[in-house]
């Protein structure tokens, strides 16, 4: 199973973002992205790219879930 997780763009170089959530920073592709974002911009991350932009209250709703979800995960998976 694949996840996709809304990350806060920090910087652009070229057609490289750094997008970080809670002080996990990556560096994806913007190759594919629907719309090019800009420093502040929430996207939808996946494989190391950049999917799709998503404005900031869809974005933190999504993580609420995410953060929810998780908190009732169990430990490991058998």
């Amino acid at each position: 199973m694949c996840l996709a997780i809304p990350m806060e763009v920090k910087e652009i170089k070229e057609n490289w973002a750094l997008v970080e959530y809670e002080g996990t920073r990556r560096e994806v592709r913007l190759d594919i992205v629907d719309q090019r974002p800009e420093v502040g911009d929430y996207v939808i991350i996946h494989a190391g790219f950049a999917l799709h932009r998503i404005d900031e209250e869809e974005a933190r709703i999504s993580l609420a879930y995410w953060k929810e979800r998780l908190a009732h995960a169990p430990e490991t998976f058998e």
